[in-house]
């Protein structure tokens, strides 16, 4: 079936077009022409991009690692708060997410809507490779002995990666230093050995599956950057003599700024190791991410939401954070969660910008947010579109 907005302003992934004649057919654009302005005060821009979520928690109340809740909720369970919290994320304009760090739940929940089994956005599922007593390992309590799958030599490695592949994975996650929330580790651990890091890569690249790396530190970033990942995840540990060769790579980088600066404050729900640690790593870097922005260092936008720390809807308040902290346009920073995000998954060519062959990925907002992004927030958006059907609101006329 087709379906149009007829005289509507678009905002298409990197520009103003102006008033125009929207149509899509099932999961496509199909034509997107000038017109006369019937909708004043209203614009489509395109659907939101996250390219760091952790969909594992509890829908309910945030419950998560570190948490009973993963180690006694059954999967068919999880399966259900999965769903729930990519639907919720999509009711704030978020259309496609990556799960970094994801298990066979978020895969199957991905499958099932892009099978349309249910109406859902696009979810993205990275499964992990690392270390035993690593940051990914760490999240589950130490003694406990049901553990996510780790990888310990370079064989493991590209096990683990091949078993991801057959899961249905579209990427891979790694580790080049410790974390936050994971358990007794320390920032600035090594996280496998370049070997072991070597192997992942390469048989992942070898499987066509994205690499991204998590990092805090200026180590862990030469690391993922001499190894050839595909993003980097964090980087709060980002120094000068890194820009030009950061910025020569086109090197996508999430920087997940609010979830840092809220566990470093702490408070209900955050242990006090996970709190020094965030302080830690927050310490230097806004003034190194703003002089990396100006290098032209590419950051895209990614959050490490999980519906507790950064809840639904927490994307539209780390857009005004990345544009503070970079010293950007209110347009410079939508790029960065809509085409230039889309471009860093890969997937340019049908997400991230309203063009005709592109997916129907879209919201309907009142205002004009690539001029001021005060003009993004919940009441704003009208209307959700993914897959070329509304998910949340309705659309006009």
């Amino acid at each position: 079936m087709s379906h149009a907005l007829d005289g509507i302003t678009v905002w298409n992934g990197t520009r103003l077009t102006g008033p125009a004649r929207l149509e899509w057919t099932g999961d496509r654009i199909t034509g997107v022409g000038p017109a006369e302005d019937r909708h004043p005060g209203l614009a489509v821009i395109p659907g939101l991009i996250d390219t760091h979520v952790h969909l594992d928690t509890s829908v309910l109340d945030g419950a998560g690692p570190g948490d009973a809740w993963p180690l006694v909720t059954p999967p068919e369970e999880k399966a259900m708060h999965v769903a729930a919290h990519a639907l919720r994320f999509a009711s704030f304009g978020v259309t496609t997410m990556r799960d970094l760090a994801a298990t066979p739940i978020q895969i199957a929940v991905g499958r099932a809507f892009d099978q349309g089994v249910l109406e859902g956005p696009r979810l993205l599922s990275s499964g992990p490779v690392g270390m035993t007593a690593g940051h990914g390992d760490l999240f589950t309590p130490p003694r406990h002995r049901d553990r996510p799958p780790v990888a310990d030599s370079p064989d493991e490695c590209r096990r683990l990666v091949r078993q991801w592949a057959r899961e249905g994975a579209t990427g891979i996650k790694i580790y080049t230093s410790g974390g936050i929330f994971s358990m007794g580790d320390h920032v600035g651990w090594r996280n496998q050995t370049r070997a072991e890091i070597a192997a992942t890569v390469d048989e992942a690249h070898a499987l066509r599956m994205l690499v991204a790396a998590h990092s805090h530190t200026a180590e862990g970033i030469d690391i993922a950057l001499e190894e050839g990942v595909d993003s980097i995840e964090h980087a709060t540990g980002i120094r000068t003599e890194q820009f030009a060769a950061l910025v020569a790579a086109n090197m996508p980088v999430s920087p997940t700024l609010l979830i840092n600066d809220l566990v470093a404050a702490g408070g209900d729900g955050i242990r006090a190791e996970a709190s020094g640690k965030a302080r830690e790593v927050v310490a230097g870097r806004d003034p190194a991410f703003l002089a990396a922005a100006r290098a032209g260092v590419r950051f895209v936008l990614g959050t490490d939401a999980n519906g507790r720390f950064v809840r639904h809807g927490g994307q539209l308040d780390e857009l005004r954070a990345m544009r503070s902290a970079f010293d950007w346009s209110a347009e410079r920073t939508l790029v960065s969660a809509t085409s230039d995000a889309a471009d860093s998954l890969g997937l340019g060519d049908r997400l991230g910008r309203l063009e005709e062959g592109h997916a129907a990925d879209f919201v309907v907002v009142r205002g004009r947010p690539w001029d001021d992004l005060a003009e993004l927030t919940p009441e704003r958006i009208v209307a959700v579109v993914s897959r070329g059907r509304v998910l949340s609101g309705a659309l006009p006329g």
